[in-house]
């Protein structure tokens, strides 16, 4: 974990910036609405969404002094959509600390979430450019869709590789290519450029999922900030189980199956399944997949010049394959 901080202090600027904006962005009258901010938004997050977008934007010319507020809100929608998702999942724990859900209610974390969309809108308005506001318009509905997607098949032991790389891409990776392009977006850099970036943060946002469910399965809890084999707990069938099922035989796939659908298994059970994942050849493979969504997209970037900021994001790229949380 030390290694993680060692190479993201690299943005302490950026970060402080970001989270100068982050912190204006809790300006409610209600201190319930200020309280749950205070503990979702200015937590344990990594601000990736934001730095991605300040860093397209600087690789494309974009220096305008609004760009840290303008990128508060990726991360408002990210952390709305976390504060949603915690409903969703009966989850406990997020970023280390009870969930918000836990400390106010489900009630209360929903607006919460339903809060910080609208200050993300809020500030894309006040930016007056209508090409960014589609943008993200279209991201939010692939990403509504993609939580549709996961709980359609919450459960599915048949989950197959394309259908659960849909599901992350449009969850997941959306928000990452978007925060990419609309650096481009903000800039006269042309549709190109939009494209390329975007490809980029997809590539990017993939393998960043990729690498999340394997620390599910194989992270501790203290590093991970959230309950390890929690996927498995709430029914979300990823990768890292797809390829060990596809090594068993199919009786003990069903037997697991049954087992886990009709909430019988014991935490011993749970503890057998992860044990299992570990060990195979699941976590190898996905990590070399990583590695190969973070090669595609860096390929996204050859034609922009050979600046600093382009240096940062494929480091940032790079890192995405490597952490530990």
């Amino acid at each position: 974990m030390d290694s993680d901080h060692t190479f993201l202090d690299r943005f302490e600027d950026h970060f402080k910036l970001i989270n100068d904006e982050l912190e204006k962005c809790l300006s409610s009258s209600l201190d319930i609405i200020n309280d749950i901010g205070d503990h979702s938004l200015l937590g344990q997050g990594k601000r990736l969404r934001p730095l991605l977008f300040v860093l397209s934007g600087k690789l494309c010319g974009y220096e305008a002094g609004d760009v840290y507020r303008l990128s508060s809100m990726f991360e408002c929608i990210h952390t709305g959509s976390l504060l949603h998702d915690d409903v969703l999942d009966n989850a406990a724990i997020r970023r280390k600390k009870p969930s918000a859900r836990e400390v106010w209610g489900n009630q209360a974390s929903v607006l919460g979430g339903d809060f910080l969309y609208s200050k993300a809108i809020e500030i894309a308005i006040a930016a007056g450019n209508l090409n960014l506001l589609v943008f993200l318009n279209r991201m939010s509905l692939q990403m509504v869709e993609g939580q549709f997607l996961e709980l359609k098949n919450t459960d599915n032991w048949h989950l197959d590789r394309n259908e659960y790389l849909s599901i992350i891409t449009s969850k997941t990776a959306v928000l990452m290519s978007a925060a990419c392009a609309c650096g481009a977006i903000m800039t006269e850099a042309g549709n190109a450029a939009v494209d390329r970036l975007s490809g980029f943060g997809l590539n990017l946002g993939i393998a960043f999922q990729l690498i999340d469910d394997v620390l599910d399965y194989t992270s501790c809890e203290e590093a991970f900030g959230k309950p390890v084999g929690k996927d498995l707990k709430e029914g979300k069938i990823t990768l890292p189980l797809i390829y060990t099922l596809s090594e068993l035989e199919k009786t003990e796939v069903h037997r697991l199956e049954d087992l886990f659908k009709k909430r019988e298994a014991t935490p011993r059970d749970h503890e057998e399944v992860i044990s299992m994942v570990r060990n195979s050849k699941a976590i190898e493979r996905i990590r070399a997949e990583a590695v190969d969504f973070v090669a595609r997209g860096a390929r996204f970037l050859d034609t922009f010049p050979a600046l600093p900021v382009k240096k940062d994001l494929l480091a940032l790229n790079e890192y995405i394959v490597n952490r530990n949380f």
